[in-house]
């Protein structure tokens, strides 16, 4: 068994392994995994920074930002959760077996969020702790497929995502909201059919659009639509 998957608390690693599917399906469930998500999602984010930042010290900020999304985006931590046995592990409704829900990135990727959130608590909060385990799987992520899939930026993912779903285009209204004439900051919202999808800000219009765009990816996935 995976280190990641040894608790001193079973109780908090079966809620961990908890989809939402599985509590609407058995109503003397006490809860579901999406709060441990959150704080998964939030502790591998600050890792993967800090692991990017250690390993590329001449990397600039931007690339950094994109392998880091690289990292931790929906495909990989699917596949982190295969890697360390949670796919099947994983407490599910009928219905959602039904519909694959063992082989779903989505539920992959969440469920791992949570079992890291999990595991953190269960070890007093000690990222110390947590860290190794983490990284190793980070080292196991193949060099030249992660420059693959940072450089495919977000602005084109949102782009191909509202397309697949017979959309138009993204619409992007940015403008300047303050710095200084050396050192502008800009503000972009993005709109797909007239309503808000997400909103960012940059240095130029450019990166404050990426990051619109990337805002935008991040509400979709947590709606489970990504």
């Amino acid at each position: 068994m995976h280190k990641l998957l040894i608790f001193n608390d079973e109780k908090l690693l079966r809620r961990a392994l908890t989809h939402r599917s599985f509590v609407n399906e058995n109503f003397d469930e006490s809860g579901h995994n999406e709060r441990l998500e959150f704080l998964g999602d939030a502790i591998l984010n600050f890792i993967s920074g800090e692991y990017l930042y250690e390993q590329n010290p001449e990397m600039a900020e931007d690339e950094m930002t994109r392998r880091r999304s690289a990292l931790v985006d929906e495909k990989q931590l699917a596949r982190f959760a295969t890697e360390v046995g949670l796919d099947f592990r994983i407490r599910l409704g009928e219905g959602a077996k039904r519909e694959g829900g063992y082989t779903n990135p989505n539920i992959l990727s969440s469920t791992f969020e949570a079992v890291v959130g999990a595991y953190y608590l269960d070890n007093k909060r000690n990222i110390d702790v947590l860290r190794p385990l983490v990284e190793q799987l980070f080292d196991s992520v193949p060099k030249d497929v992660m420059v693959i899939r940072a450089s495919k930026d977000s602005k084109n993912k949102l782009q191909e995502f509202v397309q697949a779903n017979g959309e138009t285009k993204p619409n992007y209204e940015t403008e300047q909201v303050g710095g200084k004439s050396h050192a502008p900051e800009f503000l972009s919202k993005v709109y797909v059919m007239g309503k808000i999808y997400g909103e960012g800000k940059g240095s130029n219009k450019k990166d404050a659009e990426k990051e619109a765009a990337a805002d935008a990816l991040a509400k979709l996935k947590k709606r489970g639509l990504l």
